[in-house]
């Protein structure tokens, strides 16, 4: 028996800890006020795979919120310092939001209905300034890196209003491609000729701020690890820009955090889990993320953007592993 004794506590001894890990996918699906009061695990799921579909959850209950439409909105509207943004939120500018999901393709024409399975999209067209904005809530304690999934319509100027429907298989585009004389038209280059305008990609910011479980520490920038690369974001203990990492800052390193994004495709920017402690590229100070807190990204549009690009709500995912809240 003390044999038996001995080997169950020495069982107990070398077992990890179970928080329960497994991934998560969050976006903007709340919209509180007189919007529709979703919770994720009611996303859109034209934009999400059946795989994915199992990782989404419904945070307004452990957020403290209930059924009625007043306790969602107390849960998910929790204020957040610094921050004029209360609820999850997706905003654009110069336009509203009220285009076609051009990475829907039917033969039909477009008629102005919201007839795809889609959602209405925002658009910043060819060689006009803009920005997409969106806020999400954390629906687990994050325990991995965190991705940053980017999935909006690219396409050539001008061309849905041509094709309607059909222009995505026509007239796909990337962000800052060399468009060609014509309709849909790209323009090749020589060897030594960057195939993509610098000046005309989006830039990208983003920001963690504290929610209703977490000590209400300061906003900080994520930062983001060059992939592929080092993997290797330090200089001593603190962070730093490198060949391995970059601040996602866009106002302070506006040459530094563009990104391309490709018609209808995922771009993923895998960012460090923050720490509670550490010092970022600015001197701002990580702290360890907690679920509920909100993970601000903005896109910055360049007034020499080339292309037509449409963006909603759940056009970022916020995804990574993550712990239960029980």
């Amino acid at each position: 028996m003390r044999w038996f004794i001995a080997l169950m506590l020495a069982l107990v001894m070398v077992t990890p800890a179970f928080a329960g890990e497994d991934p998560y996918i969050a976006t903007v699906t709340y919209l509180g006020g007189a919007g529709t009061r979703l919770s994720d695990i009611s996303a859109n799921t034209w934009y999400i795979s059946p795989k994915h579909v199992q990782f989404l959850l419904d945070e307004a209950p452990f957020l403290g919120g209930g059924n009625t439409n007043a306790l969602k909105d107390a849960a998910m509207c929790y204020p957040i310092s610094g921050t004029t943004a209360q609820c999850e939120a997706f905003a654009a500018q110069p336009g509203p939001v009220n285009q076609p999901e051009v990475c829907y393709y039917s033969t039909a024409p477009w008629t102005g209905t919201p007839s795809d399975p889609g959602l209405r999209n925002a658009k910043v067209g060819a060689g006009t300034a803009g920005t997409f904005e969106w806020w999400v809530r954390l629906s687990k304690t994050p325990s991995s890196q965190i991705n940053l999934v980017l999935e909006c319509g690219v396409l050539k100027p001008n061309t849905f209003g041509s094709y309607h429907y059909g222009a995505i298989e026509l007239c796909a585009a990337e962000t800052g491609e060399r468009i060609g004389d014509g309709i849909c038209t790209r323009n090749e280059v020589n060897p030594g000729t960057n195939p993509l305008i610098i000046g005309a990609l989006p830039k990208i910011t983003a920001i963690a701020y504290p929610g209703p479980y977490n000590y209400p520490f300061a906003p900080f920038n994520l930062t983001a690890f060059k992939n592929p690369g080092a993997y290797n974001p330090f200089s001593g203990v603190n962070l730093n820009n490198n060949a391995s990492s970059q601040l996602l800052d866009a106002n302070k390193f506006p040459t530094l955090t563009r990104i391309v994004l490709k018609a209808c495709m995922d771009k993923t920017i895998i960012t460090k889990l923050p720490v509670t402690g550490q010092v970022n590229d600015i001197g701002d100070v990580e702290h360890d993320l907690q679920y509920g807190d909100l993970i601000y990204v903005r896109l910055d549009i360049p007034r020499g953007n080339t292309v037509d690009i449409y963006c909603n709500q759940q056009s970022l995912k916020v995804v990574g592993i993550g712990e239960t809240w029980f």
